[in-house]
């Protein structure tokens, strides 16, 4: 049980920051939507447009560290299996 708790965390903790890389690495707050500059074809007037996009931040990121952490923290509170068998003879 123990190993199976603290495997579980190391591999929360990889499916969180490959998540986190996935989506963008935002180093700021999580973002819904992303704002880039295009340019009109006749005037060459530049104007920003708005695209929905999730670009997940830090605190989704340290929020799934401190979840993986718990899980494999958890270990050091569960006991490992031991004959637990009582001889009273």
């Amino acid at each position: 049980m123990r190993l199976a708790l603290r495997v579980a965390g190391i591999l929360c903790a990889i499916v969180c920051v490959g998540v986190w890389l996935a989506f963008g690495t935002n180093r700021g707050w999580t973002k819904t939507t992303h704002t880039r500059m295009e340019k009109d074809p006749v005037t060459e007037i530049e104007y920003p447009t708005v695209e929905k996009r999730f670009s997940p931040g830090v605190e989704l990121l340290g929020v799934g560290l401190l979840i993986s952490a718990m899980i494999a923290s958890i270990s050091f509170f569960v006991g490992s299996k031991q004959n637990r068998s009582t001889n009273y003879d």
